[in-house]
């Protein structure tokens, strides 16, 4: 997932004016050095996306600790919250979430990648661990972003809280980029290594990840709405941090807490279209038979509240705001950039400055900042490795 950021200098009280390169390149030899302004960019949006300032900006307490403020939604408090979560960016999310709740906190189980205490450790990240004698239980496992016995422990351990908690719990679920790999829960007699393996071949034969998304669905405990259903008749608060653009809520992490809009009919179409229906085994036809014909029809999560917390959006939307501070004119051409193609960057895309026509060339900021010049010359990349930046605009 990239984002495009445009930076422009800031030309005060003359907005209709040409834009004057000489004077930025003035204010570059005398101020701040061009790739510590990058930096200092890339460093405020992700900061914008850390679990802590994340997970305060989403959560409040009333004055008496005693209701939870989400959004325009409140819920009560009474020694009654539990936590799960899975995802890359969870344990500190679920860190964050124990130093503001932790009065009310009952139990919590999270699936993290595995390692990722160690290197938060070894990193000085403190504030991204939990604290000692912490009511959160932690499991590791996906080495290499990959479902294993590990992650399939974890998500069986998330279910049979979920299955546990009655109509006076709070369930907060904690997602993030990583979230599907990190919640493997296949229906038996479905296995792992079976799912693993019809997975791949679909992704091998062109399928989507829309279309590997709706099968991982119906082969899942947990996917698709599964782990919403499984905590009902609980209310459930899912905040989420966005890894896919256009933070749609039912692909995220496969959906856990979002009823599925896809049913046995689509799954079969997809396999059709692949040439694999004939070859299934005979526990994922079973599956889908049993789903076909089941009489309650797809799950629905009413008792469900569905947070985004934290996206390229808002990363964008602060790297904006320190460019501003910084004295450029700044434009967010995109959120919805995808990949890594470099030629693509090249293309010759037009957009007005106070009427002044711009020849803007695209550029990915989600995992690197890029500035670039107003006239199509790239003027730097890579700020975390401090290399490649011009010391001005030509």
């Amino acid at each position: 997932m990239a984002s495009t950021l445009q930076v422009l200098p800031r030309v005060a009280r003359a907005p209709l004016r040409p834009l004057l390169w000489g004077g930025l390149a003035a204010r570059m030899a005398s101020g701040m050095a061009l790739a510590e302004q990058a930096r200092q960019l890339f460093e405020s949006a992700v900061g914008a996306v850390l679990p802590g300032p994340m997970l305060h900006r989403a959560l409040s307490l009333d004055p008496g600790g005693t209701q939870l403020n989400v959004r325009d939604r409140s819920f009560q408090l009474r020694q009654n919250l539990y936590i799960v979560g899975f995802g890359k960016a969870v344990l500190g999310m679920a860190a964050a979430a124990e130093d503001l709740l932790g009065h009310h906190l009952v139990q919590g189980v999270i699936s993290v990648p595995k390692g990722i205490r160690a290197a938060m450790e070894h990193a000085g990240k403190q504030d991204m661990l939990l604290k000692p004698h912490s009511r959160v239980q932690v499991f590791e496992g996906a080495e290499d972003n990959l479902p294993d016995r590990d992650a399939l422990r974890a998500a069986l351990a998330i279910r049979q809280l979920a299955e546990g908690l009655t109509a006076d719990d709070l369930l907060l679920v904690l997602i993030s980029g990583g979230g599907s790999a990190l919640l493997p829960a296949p229906i038996p007699p479905v296995t792992l290594e079976e799912k693993q393996t019809l997975t791949k071949l679909l992704a091998a034969r062109g399928a989507t990840i829309q279309e590997l998304n709706t099968i991982r669905k119906a082969l899942s405990q947990l996917k698709g709405g599964g782990l919403a259903q499984a905590a009902y008749p609980a209310q459930v608060v899912s905040l989420i941090l966005s890894d896919v653009v256009g933070d749609p809520v039912e692909v995220i992490a496969s959906g856990p807490t979002v009823a599925s809009a896809h049913n046995v009919q689509d799954c079969l179409h997809i396999l059709n279209r692949y040439g694999l229906r004939a070859a299934l085994p005979r526990s994922v036809k079973t599956v889908l038979a049993r789903a076909d014909s089941d009489p309650h029809g797809p799950h629905t999560c009413g008792h469900v509240l569905n947070v985004i917390i934290g996206s390229n959006v808002l990363a964008l939307a602060e790297a904006q705001r320190q460019a501003e501070a910084l004295g450029y004119r700044a434009m967010v051409l995109s959120a919805a950039m995808q990949g890594w193609d470099t030629p693509a960057a090249h293309r010759d895309d037009r957009y007005q400055c106070h009427g002044y026509p711009l020849l803007v060339p695209a550029a990915s900021v989600m995992a690197y900042v890029t500035f670039w010049e107003s006239k199509g010359g790239l003027q730097g990349q890579d700020p975390m490795a401090g290399q490649g930046w011009s010391s001005g605009f030509h």
